[in-house]
């Protein structure tokens, strides 16, 4: 199995699903815990829209929601970028505060083995964890990636 990351801010839709079909990525794993983005520019990755041009491509899709911060943590980091005066979408690095939260109260309560298991049984090859930043620093499914390359020595490649 091949990982890969994605995020959608300052793509276009055809640059977004360009990414996966270069790559060839046969599965889609959705780790927001809201699947929708406010405004039109990025309507193509509200879950419905998204899950139906996904499967136009023969791209399997899955949420794991488990994955996703809570609430509470991504308010965390809303609170360090007013802090910081950077805008979501602007944002390139995750705080250390959101960082340790993430880590202590999702990715170690996370059985990581099961999810591999179930997707090599669904035959997963290229999997890509999708959220909206564009910058995988600044957003945990880079806590996920580094996770998954410790833990079992996959690289995971960030598009």
């Amino acid at each position: 199995m091949e990982f890969f990351t994605i995020g959608v801010y300052n793509s276009t839709e055809e640059e977004f699903f360009g990414k996966l079909t270069e790559n060839r990525i046969d599965t889609f794993c959705d780790v927001r815990q809201r699947r929708g983005v406010r405004g039109a520019k990025y309507s193509f990755v509200n879950s419905q829209r998204l899950q139906a041009r996904l499967a136009e491509l023969d791209i399997k899709y899955g949420h794991v929601l488990a994955l996703a911060p809570t609430t509470e943590i991504r308010n965390l980091q809303k609170e360090a970028d007013t802090q910081s005066g950077v805008q979501k979408r602007d944002r390139t690095q995750l705080g250390k505060v959101f960082q340790i939260a993430y880590k202590d109260r999702v990715l170690k309560n996370f059985d990581l083995d099961t999810l591999l298991e179930q997707l090599e049984n669904a035959g997963a090859e290229k999997i890509v964890l999708f959220c909206v930043e564009e910058h995988h620093r600044a957003c945990h499914r880079s806590i996920v990636a580094d996770k998954i390359e410790e833990k079992y020595g996959i690289q995971v490649k960030h598009l």
